[in-house]
């Protein structure tokens, strides 16, 4: 009951998120689809203008808009630096769309203007230790001051995104940081505040007609050719197809609910089992009520009062063990899923829980219990009926098929996730730490002189600076390459900045052509460098024949002058997707540094002197980048870590289900048992003929799960595009698996039987 608790709560705080807010119903997401010859993209985001359009062109349809831009910028107050990625440029709407409560200031007028800033609790305290903090002012990247006009309440953990500090999207126009009317670029997350029970159906139908208006055929030929789409705020947080700044699982909590139903109908069996095997115990009792008087509704209810009775001191033990267990089940889920079982009434609902499971798993027992015949029991005549021991075979079987598709799943999981770990990338991604300087110009412009000095630290093998590392997203980049027919064709491609030694460094492979050098001075402003597939999809069959191709790519014109190997910059979960490498000094934001393996912790420290020396405005922030590459597989773990746990449960469940029937099936057979050893059988022999029955069972709940389970995993597995096969030797693991549990639960009570005195058994009969 105590597992069934904690997944509940789970489940109910995956399917909470953004239900906090007062307009959950009338706030829905602008996504699009951006069609190229290749494909077609489902992004999450919108351009900047469209907001602002729409709510102009069809204001009865839309109250409001606000846009949420990503930042990141080293934020500075006196003497204490940090680095803030978890910043975003809004507008002042967001506050009347969203529900973020403020703490201080006016949330009409806090990002009214430009350079001004909204912190959160938390970041009030970080950096001026109180939330009484309006009017004072912090520095972005130590120079340009932005004023305090607010301050929040902590964004609530079930939101599909969150922020430490808001600032203005009119800020960004006054850094220019970004065109506001550019309809082309899609780097912003559009929200839409529509009337209370508008049918958002109608304003769907006239956003064809809206794009029509504001997309020029001009703009069309050069790849603005997309569709738009309203998305339900309900549906954000579980869309795994386009994303979210924090993403869900449908999959996931279908599974966790099933696991719950799982152990719940486990437990259920076992008390039916154990209950209806006991019934000739109380038989003689329910005989002795029926002679003076009793009807069979009055047992009915006395049988499932005893029920829920027991239900009801389950409850209090899961209460007290899911108040114990919460804070390490939180730990384990990667989230404070709920502070308190008081939380929400959930301790209301675990009490209903309780009650419900009493009474269903009573319902059968108790009929079993008052069907008795009275002259039948009192004449000693009672035996435990045939269908009855037909039922509960078969709830073993459905018991035991449970554990061993739980089995098989947990392999296949903990397979797929060591596959996603070990297996080759395509390039080194060992021994490399990656210093995070977030593009600041002052690095940028000293690159190579600050790379140099890296280099001589002890214990430093090289050193490269690019846009982005693998693993760790990218920038997608629409481009006009010349294809296989000689007609320059548009195509998206995920792109990378990079220096010349970055290909080096990372173990990059050519399959045709060449890499970038310094003795090529074109390379820094008119050579590209393209992967296996996108060479592919512009129709070439070899590699070599991309190369010396036209290429153009946000203004940059020239030619392909090599073609890498595929590797894996993204998740394992996607396939290799289409990409280009060039020369970009000014869009450098991290180095990475190869280190030897002798002592890493004293040649991170002193790369941090050494940084501290050459870049004193900026914190030295690092990380691996194995772990970077592993952390998009932080859900996955921790599904695997709560899928493990929850099926040992289970199986655990049917075993003590198990043990206590072969303890009572011995118990019934004590006297064959002692007249068999009297005959001469063996204790090996006792032994197997009480586990074989045990056995058969197994064997055919194997049959019946093994389908279940490749079925199961099978349509799991879909999710990822590199994926292990379900081989065989799954299901031969699992059966010995479920077999040895088995036999291990029925051996001590067989052992005990056979083993015992045949003297003292018939005496006793």
């Amino acid at each position: 009951m105590t597992a069934c608790f904690l997944i509940f709560i789970f489940v109910t705080f995956e399917l909470s998120y953004d239900k906090f807010n007062q307009n959950f119903d009338q706030v829905y997401r602008l996504v699009t689809d951006i069609k190229s010859p290749q494909e077609v993209l489902h992004w999450s985001s919108a351009s900047a203008p469209m907001g602002p359009a729409l709510q102009q062109d069809y204001s009865e349809d839309v109250k409001d808009y606000a846009r949420v831009f990503g930042g990141s910028f080293l934020v500075v107050n006196g003497d204490k630096k940090f680095q803030e990625n978890n910043i975003i440029f809004t507008d002042p709407s967001l506050f009347k769309i969203f529900t973020f409560p403020f703490v201080k200031g006016n949330p009409n007028t806090a990002l009214s203007v430009p350079f001004s800033i909204v912190l959160t609790e938390s970041m009030a305290k970080k950096y001026f230790g109180t939330d009484d903090i309006i009017g004072k002012s912090l520095r972005l990247d130590g120079k340009r001051p932005v004023n305090i006009t607010g301050v929040v309440k902590d964004v609530p953990l079930n939101s599909h995104f969150n922020f430490d500090m808001a600032m203005s999207a009119s800020t960004m126009e006054k850094m220019k940081l970004i065109n506001m009317q550019e309809w082309g670029n899609f780097s912003n997350f559009t929200y839409l505040l529509l009337p209370k029970g508008f049918d958002a159906a109608k304003l769907q139908a006239k956003l064809p007609n809206f794009l029509h208006r504001h997309i020029t055929d001009d703009q069309r030929k050069h790849g603005y050719n997309y569709t738009i789409f309203l998305q339900p705020l309900k549906d954000v947080y579980m869309d795994d197809f386009r994303g979210a700044p924090v993403n869900g699982s449908k999959s996931n909590v279908y599974i966790f609910s099933i696991i719950a139903v799982f152990i719940l109908l486990i437990a259920c069996i076992n008390f039916v089992n154990l209950t209806t095997a006991r019934a000739s115990e109380r038989a003689k009792e329910v005989g002795i009520r029926k002679v003076i008087g009793a009807f069979k509704d009055q047992l009915a209810i006395q049988f499932l009062g005893e029920s829920m009775i027991i239900a009801l001191v389950s409850f209090v033990f899961a209460f007290v063990t899911s108040l114990l267990l919460l804070p390490l089940f939180n730990e384990l889920a990667g989230k404070t899923v709920s502070e308190s079982v008081f939380a929400h009434g959930y301790i209301f609902i675990l009490f209903g829980i309780s009650l419900a499971i009493g009474l269903l798993a009573g319902i059968y027992p108790s009929f079993v219990l008052t069907s008795f015949s009275i002259i039948s029991v009192l004449k000693g005549r009672f035996s435990t009926s045939v269908r009855g021991i037909f039922l509960r075979k078969g709830l073993v079987v459905l018991q035991f098929t449970i554990s061993i598709v739980l089995i098989v799943g947990t392999i296949v999981v903990y397979n797929q996730l060591n596959y996603m770990r070990n297996q080759s990338l395509g390039f080194d991604k060992d021994q490399m730490a990656v210093i995070d300087f977030s593009g600041d110009s002052t690095v940028q412009s000293q690159a190579d002189a600050i790379k140099n000095e890296l280099r001589d630290v002890n214990g430093v093998v090289s050193v490269s600076g690019s846009s982005n590392t693998p693993g760790n997203g990218n920038s997608v980049g629409y481009s006009q390459v010349e294809n296989s027919s000689g007609s320059m064709q548009s195509i998206n491609l995920n792109l990378y900045d990079i220096d010349f030694d970055f290909m080096q460094q990372y173990g990059l492979k050519l399959a045709a052509g060449r890499g970038f050098s310094t003795a090529f001075p074109g390379d820094s402003t008119k050579s590209f460098v393209i992967n296996e597939t996108a060479a592919k999809e512009l129709g070439y069959k070899r590699p070599d024949q991309a190369v010396g191709k036209r290429f153009s790519q946000w203004g940059r014109t020239g030619q392909i002058v090599g073609v890498v190997k595929d590797f894996h910059f993204q998740s394992l979960q996607q396939d290799v997707k289409e990409m280009d490498l060039r020369i970009n000094p000014h869009n450098i934001n991290v180095f990475t540094v190869k280190i030897k393996g002798g002592n890493i912790p004293n040649t991170m420290a002193a790369l941090e002197n050494k940084w501290k020396t050459l870049v004193p405005q900026r914190p030295f922030s690092y990380s691996f980048l194995d772990d970077n590459f592993n952390k998009q597989y932080v859900n996955e773990d921790r599904f695997g870590k709560l899928f493990l746990n929850f099926s040992i449960l289970a199986i655990m469940i049917s075993c003590l289900g198990l043990l206590g029937l072969a303890s009572y099936s011995t118990l019934q057979r004590t006297r064959e048992i002692g007249i068999r050893k009297v005959l001469g059988a063996s204790v090996p022999g006792i032994v197997n003929m009480l586990s074989k029955e045990f056995l058969i069972l197994v064997a055919v709940a194997a049959l019946i799960a093994f389908p279940i389970a490749w079925i199961s995993m099978h349509i799991w597995l879909k999710d990822f595009a590199y994926k292990v096969d379900i081989g065989w030797w799954v299901f031969a693991v699992a059966g010995i698996l479920a077999c040895f549990i088995a036999i291990v639960t029925i051996s001590f009570q067989a052992i005990r039987a056979a083993l015992a005195n045949p003297v003292m058994s018939l005496r006793s009969e």
